[in-house]
C-alpha cells in the first residue's frame, strides 16, 4: 500500500477570505478522523492571506477518493461556491 500525500492550493478572493477561512476549518476535525487519513494539515500564506494550503497523507489512493466524496466536502464546496479564484490539487508520491 502506497501512502498518497495530496497539496491543494485554495485561492479565496479578497472579498470572501473570512469565508473560505471558516469553511475551511470545518473539514479538519471530521477529515482527521476518516479512515486512511494520516495527517490533514490547513495552511495560510504569511503574505497573502487569500492563500490557504493543506498539506494532507492518506494511507492510500482509494480512502483519499472516499474522502473527496464525503458530505463535509461536498458542504464546503456549496458553502463556498464562487467565493474560491483558485483550486489547484497534486497527488503526489514520496520518493526520497
Amino acid at each position: 500500500m502506497t501512502k498518497l500525500t495530496i497539496v491543494a492550493n485554495i485561492i479565496a478572493k479578497e472579498d470572501k477570505i473570512e469565508l473560505v477561512k471558516a469553511e475551511l476549518l470545518k473539514l479538519i476535525d471530521v477529515t482527521r478522523a476518516e479512515e486512511g487519513c494520516i495527517n490533514y494539515d490547513l495552511h495560510q500564506d504569511n503574505e497573502n492571506p487569500a492563500h490557504f494550503m493543506f498539506y494532507e497523507n492518506w494511507t492510500s489512493r482509494e480512502l483519499w477518493q472516499i474522502h473527496m466524496q464525503a458530505k463535509p466536502l461536498a458542504d464546503y464546496v456549496a458553502a463556498t461556491e464562487g467565493a474560491v479564484d483558485q483550486f489547484l490539487l497534486n497527488e503526489m508520491t514520496i520518493i526520497a
